[in-house]
């Protein structure tokens, strides 16, 4: 928690957290679905009293889960990610990637994906993401764009992204960012949607945090 919060207050490239949601009227903080070891409970406490001491009230902050095409966590399930308080207290969504009118037309990327991302996150005033760095088979690595695209992405533009024609460049693989499509084009989407500020973690074999 420490760590979190010092990360915070001195993050690498960007404004201090507080500074950043100072003035925002909401926010929309996404953390990764089940499928991924997360320690949501560690990081969700520290951002969250944050964005709340900077003036943005909890009716006015939503967290989005970044189901991707994965079906909802809900229950006890969303409790053990996230912890039984804030699954209490907070407003906490499943994003729906099969619900098109659920999205915003974005644009089209330079390789021709239509970027069609959750609303909920292209309108909050201040975005965040939350997440886990690791090698990824087909992106390189996760993290940071990924919770947008696929994460909060609509089956359409999942259908291309995910489609031969960048799956199967000799790029597309464990530990190549350079030159890597699935990569180039899941960046491309994101900074057309935007993000403010990213929490991410490297985790080792028994899922400690190593760092923020």
């Amino acid at each position: 928690a420490g760590a979190v919060a010092a990360a915070l207050e001195r993050p690498i490239g960007a404004e201090p957290l507080a500074r950043l949601a100072a003035g925002r009227r909401s926010a929309c903080v996404v953390i990764c679905d089940v499928t991924r070891p997360v320690p949501n409970a560690v990081l969700l406490p520290p951002i969250l009293q944050s964005l709340e001491r900077s003036g943005i009230a909890r009716q006015r902050i939503v967290i989005l889960v970044a189901t991707g095409l994965h079906r909802p966590n809900l229950g006890r399930e969303l409790e053990e990610m996230v912890g039984p308080r804030i699954a209490r207290d907070y407003r906490i969504e499943n994003h729906d990637g099969r619900d098109l009118a659920s999205h915003t037309h974005l644009g089209t990327t330079a390789r021709g994906v239509p970027a069609w991302i959750d609303s909920r996150y292209v309108a909050a005033d201040l975005k965040i993401t939350t997440g886990l760095i690791e090698p990824h088979f087909m992106a390189g690595f996760s993290g940071g764009r990924k919770l947008i695209c696929p994460g909060l992405a609509s089956l359409e533009t999942i259908r291309h992204w995910h489609s031969p024609r960048f799956l199967e460049h000799p790029n597309a693989r464990l530990g190549c960012l350079e030159g890597n499509p699935v990569h180039e084009e899941n960046t491309a989407i994101a900074r057309m949607a935007g993000c403010d500020f990213i929490v991410n973690v490297a985790l080792d074999a028994q899922r400690r945090i190593l760092n923020v």
